[in-house]
């Protein structure tokens, strides 16, 4: 594992704020393997969250001159990678997340392909393509009879739909894809223009005055703003109301955030959007890249409108190659870059993580970054460009070396870790949800508020 002085220059981080003083008060407990991989995947978790750790502490430092100690384990970084799956409503029926007719299918070459069909729009394509009923035997008998792995992948994604092809390791090293991504790190923090120094406010919360526009969904992006919510972020989740979503992981992610619907496509909320973007101190999108950017919400356009912007773009597959326009999830991810090939090499078939790792990482990863961005606006001004994927976080993960003894692990169940697990009153019902796991001494990371429906808040600030 490499020594978070290193990972934190791999993201972004100056030489010149790395003092000893600053890294001293961190630790890191534990190793790999938790739960039954070779990936590193607690340690990659672990350095994530200690990066977003350095980060709050020297925000905090800012504020009150003090030292404060940030401790994380790598355990609970790797179980808190399997939130949803924990998660629960109590006393009622939890909603799944995962459509019967996603997973891996073997094809007429002897390939595997992995679907995604999640949301309803996405099953009804891959029917349509297939010419099918839409029944899990019906799609495995006309894919094992009809298509090719790449055929196929090629077909469903240039119809927006999501899929992909199951790489190997050395099959992703070639693609084109791949390498035109090899370069980049796995975060970007990009100044891009110039504006005033903008101060913490004094507080007992690092992050007390910063509001964040979320216009995320699913997780990596939600994570994101729901960890800033821990450290005292005001953040306002932005959803449409014609989009799809899944249950439990708007419950799950929504902690901390008000929510409001916005329809972009309506002068009035259009507006509404850009007045609030002005009031801004971080706007979070997930689209892919360019996508909101005939909507007038690009990054140079929000420059504009409100200098000073922290604009944050997560992708699936970067804003660079032939598939930077491509849908993608955690899984898909998996299956294009040779994770899961490695994964269930031992079964002969493809395999997931234990954990939806990628999604996870980048979401702390990208509340690091945010923290970090605001911390030298604070010293410097300006407004960045913060720019990170689940592509490059499957890179640094299979570039973290392995562990040969992870046969033993198992999964745990809710019982094993209810040390973790906290129970909470929202207009869901009561929930029982992970409590978040980052421990720092001075300022230690809470909700001040429940998680709600969609578009159960104005789309306003709260005063």
């Amino acid at each position: 594992m490499p020594t978070l002085s290193e990972f934190l220059k791999t993201a972004g981080v100056k030489d010149k704020d790395l003092s000893a003083e600053s890294l001293s008060h961190i630790k890191i407990l534990g190793q790999d393997p938790i739960l039954p991989t070779p990936f590193k995947i607690g340690e990659l978790g672990a350095l994530a969250l200690a990066a977003l750790g350095y980060s709050i502490a020297e925000i905090s430092f800012l504020q009150t001159g003090e030292r404060q100690n940030v401790e994380i384990e790598v355990k609970k970084s790797v179980l808190v990678q399997r939130s949803h799956q924990y998660f629960r409503i109590l006393n009622a029926e939890t909603p799944g997340g995962w459509d019967p007719l996603s997973g891996f299918y073997r094809c007429k070459d002897q390939q595997w392909i992995q679907l995604h069909c999640n949301f309803p729009h996405h099953r009804q394509g891959v029917i349509d393509v297939l010419g099918c009923t839409d029944d899990k035997a019906a799609v495995t008998e006309a894919i094992l009879n009809n298509w090719s792995a790449e055929s196929l992948e090629t077909i469903l994604c240039d119809r927006g739909l999501c899929a992909s092809k199951v790489r190997s390791a050395s099959e992703w090293a070639e693609h084109p894809q791949s390498q035109a991504i090899a370069h980049l790190p796995v975060l970007e923090i990009i100044k891009v223009g110039d504006s005033p120094r903008e101060c913490f406010q004094k507080s007992a919360r690092p992050l007390s005055g910063i509001k964040v526009l979320d216009l995320s969904r699913v997780i990596a992006g939600p994570v994101c703003a729901r960890t800033l919510a821990e450290h005292g972020a005001t953040v306002l989740h932005i959803s449409s109301p014609h989009l799809p979503s899944i249950a439990p992981l708007v419950m799950d992610t929504g902690h901390g955030k008000h929510s409001a619907f916005l329809d972009l496509n309506q002068a009035a909320d259009h507006q509404r959007l850009i007045e609030l973007t002005q009031t801004a101190d971080v706007f979070l999108q997930a689209y892919r890249p360019g996508g909101l950017n005939e909507k007038g919400f690009s990054l140079e356009d929000l420059v504009k409108v409100r200098p000073g912007i922290i604009y944050v773009e997560l992708s699936a597959y970067s804003h660079l190659g032939p598939w930077s326009k491509r849908h993608g999830y955690d899984t898909l991810v998996q299956s294009a870059t040779g994770i899961a090939d490695e994964q269930g090499a031992s079964e002969n078939c493809p395999k997931h993580l234990p954990a939806q790792t990628l999604d996870y990482v980048a979401g702390y990863l990208s509340a690091f970054g945010v923290a970090e961005a605001l911390r030298r606006r604070a010293l410097e001004g300006g407004s960045y460009h913060l720019r990170t994927s689940l592509v490059q976080v499957a890179q640094i993960l299979k570039n973290f070396g392995r562990v040969s003894n992870f046969s033993s692990c198992s999964i745990p169940e809710s019982s094993d870790i209810a040390e973790l697990l906290t129970q909470t009153d929202t207009p869901f019902g009561r929930l029982e949800h992970f409590a978040p796991i980052l421990k720092l001494s001075n300022t230690p990371a809470f909700w001040s508020k429940t998680t709600v429906p969609l578009g159960h808040d104005p789309a306003e600030w709260p005063k």
